[in-house]
């Protein structure tokens, strides 16, 4: 039988080329999405072996449809996709997922993780045993939530604080208490203008 598996990932290039490549492994590919929402209520209504989900999309990122999967009980696997390395996405393996890929590292290991996790085990791609460091060790993205590090990947966006809030359904002053512990965690100028600068100049980390 074929493993069915429902797709997620908000880039319409990358979620057509890890389809084509999954179904060159004979996968059978129930449904695809292009944000959090919509691929919950995809898992929900077909029950797929694995839930193959990016990490950044609109509405929840991949951690909190692993969560609310858990909350419902449901028997779908998840395997997360992103460029970055996240010490928050990993702590959550063997919890709310089970398998956790670089996307420089699809080609080479997602059909190891798909049988991997497949059996019931859990799989991490190797490259993510190198940590990323920024400045000095002790300030890495690492350090940062996944709320954080959504906010974040926000500002490089150029979203203002309201547009963030309004975006995550939170409040402007909760964005702002999370940008202030940004700003603490990475060691930088508590100025607005500091932050940003710094996400101009570290690209690498919000673009998958």
């Amino acid at each position: 039988m074929k493993t069915t598996i429902v797709l997620a990932d908000d880039h319409p290039l990358l979620l057509a080329g890890t389809e084509q490549f999954l179904k060159n492994l004979n996968c059978n590919i129930v449904a695809t999405s292009k944000d959090g929402n919509e691929a919950y209520n995809a898992i929900v209504k077909l029950k797929p072996s694995l839930a193959i989900l990016d990490f950044d999309m609109p509405k929840y990122n991949g951690i909190e449809i692993a969560k609310l999967c858990l909350q419902k009980e449901l028997e779908t696997k998840i395997i997360i996709l992103t460029l970055y390395k996240q010490e928050a996405i990993s702590r959550e393996i063997g919890k709310t997922i089970q398998g956790y890929i670089l996307k420089n590292d699809v080609m080479g290991e997602l059909e190891l993780c798909i049988t991997e996790v497949c059996k019931g085990n859990t799989y991490v791609s190797k490259n993510l045993n190198d940590s990323i460091h920024i400045g000095n060790p002790s300030n890495t993205v690492e350090n940062l939530t996944i709320t954080e590090m959504k906010i974040l990947r926000y500002l490089a966006k150029d979203l203002s604080s309201s547009q963030i809030a309004e975006s995550l359904f939170i409040s402007k002053r909760t964005v702002e208490k999370h940008r202030s512990n940004i700003i603490k965690k990475l060691g930088i100028s508590s100025s607005q203008n500091a932050l940003l600068l710094w996400v101009q100049k570290n690209p690498q980390f919000f673009s998958n």
